[in-house]
């Protein structure tokens, strides 16, 4: 610290003196903390002008040396610790599904969503949903209208979306006594199954179309979906199709 006091020019002494601020300085600091505790997301510039409009002669370079004015961030949203889950291959209908989003756009720059239900055990889709937003009761719907004709799994795997998460969505699992498996964050291989419809969703249907319009993308999805379950042979099950093995 001397050698550098030295090298700068600087007194040893000042580096350590507390600065005090003076009558007018304590003004402008009281009047900058009312400003900024009641609009949180204004920067210098809005500062500045506010308190010039409000009366007060304090230039722009007074201002800024009173007070650091930097906009507050969101600090990011923590995930409670999520155990490492194995990849559990269900012997059973039922035992497992597996829920996922995707996203893509329109011809015309519009993006829209979708939503992958499938079951584990035998790589059934259940649900293709697509929309231009797909919000936690929009899910829901989706299960309940599955449980009229499928019933409901003992587990629903899924990843640490928004809609995931939700209060909403834990509290009809509970009602309804089904599991919410989450997975690690950044561990998508932990939601294989999913995963690898998406993969086949991407490459076989939003890659392979333009869509104009939702009503497009929703025809396509249905056809895609009958075809997968009932024409398309998987090696993991035998080249079997996904309804071959349901039925027997």
């Amino acid at each position: 610290m001397r050698q550098a006091c030295v090298q700068a020019g600087l007194s040893r002494l000042g580096l350590h003196r507390q600065q005090q601020l003076s009558s007018a300085d304590l003004e402008i600091e009281q009047a900058l903390c009312a400003l900024v505790d009641k609009h949180p997301s204004i920067g210098f510039w809005m500062c500045y002008h506010r308190l010039r409009r409000e009366g007060h002669p304090w230039n722009h370079k007074r201002v800024y040396t009173s007070l650091k004015l930097n906009i507050r961030r969101r600090s990011q949203k923590r995930l409670p610790t999520r155990i490492k889950q194995h990849l559990f291959r269900p012997e059973a209908a039922n035992q497992v599904w597996s829920v996922d989003f995707m996203h893509d756009t329109l011809w015309d720059g519009r993006s829209f969503r979708m939503l992958n239900i499938m079951d584990d055990y035998n790589r059934q889709i259940l649900a293709m949903e697509a929309d231009t937003s797909l919000p936690v009761v929009r899910l829901i719907r989706v299960l309940e209208r599955l449980k009229e004709v499928h019933g409901l799994p003992l587990s629903i795997r899924v990843d640490n979306g928004p809609e995931f998460i939700s209060q909403k969505l834990d509290m009809w699992c509970k009602e309804h006594h089904v599991q919410l498996v989450f997975i690690q964050p950044g561990k998508p291989t932990q939601n294989a199954y999913v995963e690898r419809l998406n993969g086949t969703v991407r490459r076989e249907l939003l890659n392979a179309y333009i869509f104009t319009s939702l009503q497009e993308v929703r025809y396509k999805a249905e056809e895609f979906m009958m075809d997968y379950n009932r024409n398309r042979p998987h090696s993991v099950l035998n080249y079997q199709t996904p309804l071959q093995v349901l039925l027997k």
